[in-house]
């Protein structure tokens, strides 16, 4: 009794698969194959432009909310407890919590970004007794990068940190 079900089930599911085929080509519809799919000529990306560095402090109309190209500066490594800019005394605030595989941590990256969505990433090669308790220094190096690069602009927070 249950192989009958079995077989029915399947040629039920079968059915219903190849139903809506059998229905387009009764009304003489096909489908064409994907490889004979007409592709859109895709342009090419224009060139990025070249970097100009925003006007010192904050954004002048606030934090900008309307779409505008990003800035994503290339990454800075810094050596582990050797800071790169001058520290800044950055308003206090909540710590992300990592749930991080630490003995498997090899690098870490943070992104900092200013008031005009431009990213400040930092990276730093880690090792062997490499804990949450070190994630404050890269972090506030992120944070230091975009105060100190983007002219002293207040409103640098941390955007995100990762790891491989």
């Amino acid at each position: 009794m249950n192989f009958k079900r079995a077989l029915s089930s399947a040629l039920l599911s079968i059915s219903t698969l190849l139903a809506p085929a059998a229905w387009g080509q009764e009304r003489g519809e096909q489908r064409p194959r994907p490889e004979e799919q007409a592709r859109p000529h895709a342009r090419p990306a224009p060139a990025p432009q070249q970097f100009k560095a925003h006007p010192p402090g904050e954004h002048p109309h606030g934090p900008v909310v309307r779409q505008h190209p990003v800035r994503v500066l290339p990454p800075k490594v810094v050596a582990r407890g050797r800071q790169s800019w001058p520290r800044w005394n950055h308003p206090e605030m909540a710590r992300p919590v990592y749930y991080w595989n630490w003995g498997a941590v090899r690098s870490v990256t943070c992104i900092s970004e200013d008031s005009y969505g431009d990213q400040y990433p930092v990276s730093e090669t880690v090792g062997g007794g490499f804990g949450p308790d070190q994630m404050t220094f890269i972090e506030d190096d992120a944070l230091d990068r975009c105060y100190s690069e983007s002219g002293q602009d207040p409103t640098c927070y941390l955007a995100t940190c990762s790891h491989f």
